[in-house]
């Protein structure tokens, strides 16, 4: 294809309606980097550093109730445009609320209380990406990597002005919800899915995928995920905080280079993983959460300064490189009839049970090693460090992968060329 074709080809992919599900996905995770990143930092200058665990689980345990929502209600009775815009209005009145509350306890109820309305949308926001889509493969990265773009500019906004340790973050994210709640209305039809076929629980939570724990390697990659995202919560609870503590200028800037890395990783995952296989890729996402820590156990903001950058630079790798792996494996290891439960099993356990755990576990660790309002970060980041080290050896003495065919190689080296 020549440079005048490819040009061409570029400008007829910004459809109206594309251009429309940009804006969208742009906004959704707007409002989520817009006050998640800087939380421990709010948290701590409000006084309120006994509930960060708490703060930082609501997410999570919203991950576990939202699927409910999505799968038995909302997506068989409902269009999802207008559930979408219902639920982020919703949202925008609870977040002004969190950031006027008083006590801890209100709080962390009212995070909690906006959490319930914002994780649904994750999924309903694909759903309506989906529903525009002839060939999801193809259209949907280009629309999903405007999320990724907004989640770093609410980061650099926050830095630039200078917004960390106040509650201006949540009314950016009460603002951007508002604009979305009103605009979703106005976003392409996406009408609720056939109501003839009862859902269950056992649906909504993918249990009928819990046969293939039968499979050693299966049950394997299920508990590595479940257990690894358990210091994997430590990232999300202290980053923003350990690094404005060392005195890091504009931290929350510097944390959305975590961002790029991931969207550049993504790009030359399928030649990894072509190459690599999955176990190799799994372990290279575990590696790289454990050097992360590492890093930052050791790292300091002077001559050392660089290892708490290679530190953030390395979340692409951490998180490409073992979710988006374990998503690929699942769908390749799973039978074409229990994918979706597979899919549905695998994010309970690690975005719900998973990080719910770690996210607790991290909140108390942080507040063992905090006195008189200064943490010793050193020692917080070692426990995540040498716990994923540990994972990594059980795994490499446990999971066995299953040779992949040399048709399916072929397909992926086609996909890694387009």
């Amino acid at each position: 294809m020549g440079l005048g074709s490819r040009i061409r080809a570029f400008g007829q992919y910004f459809t109206k309606v594309r251009i429309e599900l940009m804006v969208m996905m742009f906004l959704q995770f707007f409002v989520w980097g817009a006050w998640f990143v800087t939380l421990s930092i709010y948290i701590k200058t409000r006084g309120f550093n006994e509930y960060l665990g708490w703060a930082y689980s609501t997410t999570n345990w919203a991950a576990i109730v939202s699927p409910f929502f999505i799968g038995m209600v909302a997506d068989r009775f409902f269009p999802a445009q207008k559930v979408l815009g219902v639920m982020h209005l919703l949202g925008a009145a609870l977040m002004v609320a969190a950031a006027r509350a008083v006590s801890a306890q209100a709080f962390v109820g009212l995070l909690l209380a906006y959490a319930l309305t914002y994780m649904p949308t994750l999924a309903l926001v694909n759903a309506v990406a989906f529903n525009q889509m002839t060939n999801i493969d193809k259209e949907f990265p280009p629309i999903r990597t405007l999320g990724t773009i907004g989640w770093i500019v609410a980061g650099l906004l926050i830095s630039l002005f200078g917004l960390s340790e106040t509650a201006t973050p949540m009314y950016m994210a009460a603002a951007a919800a508002a604009v979305l709640g009103v605009y979703s209305f106005f976003l392409p039809a996406t009408p609720p899915r056939p109501a003839g076929k009862k859902v269950s629980v056992r649906d909504v939570l993918g249990l009928d995928a819990l046969k293939l724990f039968k499979t050693p390697s299966f049950a394997v990659f299920m508990a590595a995920s479940l257990l690894v995202c358990i210091p994997l919560s430590f990232y999300y609870a202290g980053g923003a905080q350990f690094l404005k503590d060392l005195g890091v200028a504009n931290e929350t800037a510097k944390l959305t280079m975590g961002q790029m890395s991931e969207v550049f990783f993504l790009l030359i995952m399928p030649v990894f993983l072509l190459r690599l296989g999955v176990k190799k890729m799994l372990l290279i996402g575990m590696a790289a959460w454990a050097g992360r820590y590492f890093l930052w156990a050791y790292g300091d903001n002077q001559s050392l300064a660089f290892m708490l950058y290679i530190g953030i630079l390395l979340h692409g790798v951490c998180y490409d490189f073992f979710f988006v792996t374990g998503q690929l494996y699942m769908d390749r290891t799973a039978p074409k009839a229990l994918r979706a439960s597979a899919q549905g099993l695998y994010g309970f356990l690690t975005y719900g049970v998973g990080m719910v755990i770690g996210s607790l576990i991290a909140g108390r660790v942080v507040n063992l090693y905090t006195a008189e309002g200064v943490t010793v970060w050193h020692y917080v980041w070692l426990l995540p460090a040498v716990a994923v080290v540990v994972l990594m050896i059980a795994f490499v003495l446990s999971f066995r992968e299953k040779a992949v065919p040399a048709a399916e190689k072929r397909l992926v080296a086609a996909k890694a060329e387009e």
